[in-house]
């Protein structure tokens, strides 16, 4: 049976600094993501199964990286915990902002990296992650691929 690849698509809104950058975004400042989630698989062969044809539901794909990743950075400020932000998200907090604290420089291309280990936990064993992209402006995206890891 072949293998086949389906992509979901999602958007987020979420803040974040980089500290010791030496340009603007060392600034707080949001953007407006896009990730994009491809998964490969066989589709079911069961044609007794109620998901026959299917890699995986979208709906599944969906309450997985809507719980890994959307509804927990949704409109969040995310910090590397390791910088002198940790005082900057405390205040934040204390005021009931929703801050993230991250053990690494919340890049997109870190972000990403994150993302992808959070989603492959939680797929199916049949279900492989092949890929993720998160658009972090209209011409700005970090790619990650599992046949580069």
């Amino acid at each position: 049976m072949s293998k086949i690849r389906i992509t979901k698509q999602f958007s987020f809104e979420t803040g974040h600094a980089l500290y010791g950058y030496d340009g603007k975004c060392k600034n707080v400042h949001g953007h407006s993501y896009k990730l994009s989630v491809t998964v490969i698989g066989t589709p079911i062969s069961d044609s007794t199964n109620v998901k026959f044809g299917m890699v995986i539901d979208f709906s599944d794909l969906k309450k997985i990286v809507r719980e890994e990743v959307v509804d927990v950075f949704d409109h969040a400020t995310v910090f590397n915990k390791n910088t002198p932000h940790i005082e900057l998200a405390e205040e934040l907090k204390s005021r009931g902002h929703h801050v993230i604290l991250v053990g690494y420089q919340p890049t997109s291309e870190n972000m990403v990296i994150d993302f992808a280990e959070k989603i492959k936990s939680r797929l199916p064993e049949n279900i492989a992650l092949h890929s993720l992209r998160l658009q972090e402006t209209e011409t700005s995206y970090a790619e990650w691929f599992q046949s580069d890891n």
